[in-house]
């Protein structure tokens, strides 16, 4: 972490410090129903409030149209949460860079907290739009980057702020980071990776940099029947990428050739269709039926995984074994969880994504070492890519 500037050397009294945030959360009829992202960002933001800052919180909210706002995407209700959380008026701007925004950012006193609305409501945005990022950064002093989660994005208020101003991490952006490099640099042994998800195609990359790193892998999730069917076996009706068999082949190659143990099914949970009141089968991966789907890990896989998984000392997940939002195809996942949770004494550390809510679903999270907030951040770092809202860390711009 010695190449990424600190919000411990930043002295922010009187300043105005321009903070990303990531407070991309849920909300139904305009309350917060999750609020586990704002409150990974408090620690962040009660020391700036502590040293006498004035924050200038900025955040996405889902997908909107970037032609301006939309209520549905509206920061509001982040800002209302954040208030009780802090015990303190947050005030929120009406807009991005505009009057409002100049206005909410000049009246701030010290250790007080206002929050932009959602800063893709400006097509710019997503562009980091040079003109867009001065904008920006002309409502502060100094820049704080607390949002590993869009890190992956070079968007304005990720890199190109964050080449206008004095720029520093977070204390979240410093432990995510910190705890994914360390894992990958340094982990305790054995280390054991465990993949879910629907395709291999999208997790190639990961299991090509993961292979090169752990003593063991798991596979769950449908990528599994590509892996499958690489191995010659009838995959009925599952989700598979015949065209990514081959990649899938030299991937079991390179496991024999680095001395990995790659855990592939052995059974599966199988239905005609993909229902909540689908009438499930226990089939072995030998006997698939041609009119049945797998759906999740079997019994018999779970037990072997969880074994694998007790032995331990150091555990990354990221991805389902299975449909675990249906109470049927829910059992592998769950069992994978309970077997991370239940050992104590290992580093656990959840790559973000559907590994993320399977956790909170079954009541696990507080039994994990560390849970990241960014699944798409986290998975590019871990197959060595180089993130930009980090790297623009990196830089030293001050007295610019």
């Amino acid at each position: 972490m010695a190449d990424i500037r600190s919000i411990d050397d930043l002295d922010a009294r009187g300043k105005k410090v321009l903070v990303r945030v990531d407070f991309n959360v849920p909300t139904k009829d305009g309350v917060v129903t999750d609020d586990t992202r704002i409150q990974r960002a408090l620690p962040t933001i009660q020391k700036l409030i502590a040293d006498g800052g004035r924050m200038i919180l900025m955040s996405h909210k889902g997908r909107p149209s970037g032609n301006g706002f939309e209520a549905e995407f509206s920061n509001a209700p982040a800002a209302a949460r954040l208030s009780e959380l802090l015990g303190q008026e947050v005030v929120l701007a009406e807009d991005v860079t505009g009057p409002s925004a100049a206005q909410v950012a000049s009246a701030l006193g010290d250790g007080q907290v206002a929050l932009l609305e959602n800063v893709r409501f400006d097509g710019r945005e997503k562009k980091n739009d040079p003109d867009f990022a001065r904008e920006l950064a002309s409502l502060a002093d100094v820049y704080v980057n607390d949002a590993f989660g869009t890190a992956h994005r070079a968007h304005a208020s990720t890199k190109g702020v964050a080449d206008l101003l004095p720029a520093y991490a977070g204390y979240l952006m410093q432990k995510e980071v910190g705890t994914l490099t360390g894992m990958l640099d340094d982990p305790k042994r054995p280390f054991i990776a465990v993949l879910g998800g629907s395709k291999v195609s999208d997790k190639i990359k990961v299991i090509d940099a993961l292979l090169d790193k752990v003593d063991g892998l798991i596979i769950g999730g449908a990528m599994c029947f590509t892996f499958l069917m690489a191995e010659g076996k009838a995959t009925g009706a599952s989700l598979v990428e015949p065209d990514w068999t081959d990649r899938a082949r030299a991937m079991m190659e390179k496991a024999k050739a680095n001395g990995v143990k790659l855990h592939l099914p052995v059974d599966v949970v199988a239905a005609k269709a993909m229902e909540e009141d689908a009438e499930a089968f226990f089939v072995s991966v030998d006997e698939i039926p041609e009119d049945l789907m797998g759906l999740d890990i079997g019994p018999e896989t779970a037990d072997i995984y969880a074994d694998a998984i007790k032995k331990a000392a150091c555990v990354f997940w990221n991805g389902p074994m299975g449909v675990f939002e249906m109470e049927p195809f829910s059992h592998g996942t769950r069992k994978v969880a309970e077997a991370i949770a239940a050992n104590a004494e290992a580093d656990t550390i959840i790559g973000g994504g559907d590994s993320v809510a399977a956790v909170n679903q079954f009541g696990l999270a507080d039994e994990m070492t560390f849970i990241s907030t960014g699944g798409g951040a986290s998975m590019e770092l871990v197959q060595g890519e180089e993130l930009p809202g980090v790297a623009a860390l990196m830089t030293d711009v001050e007295g610019r």
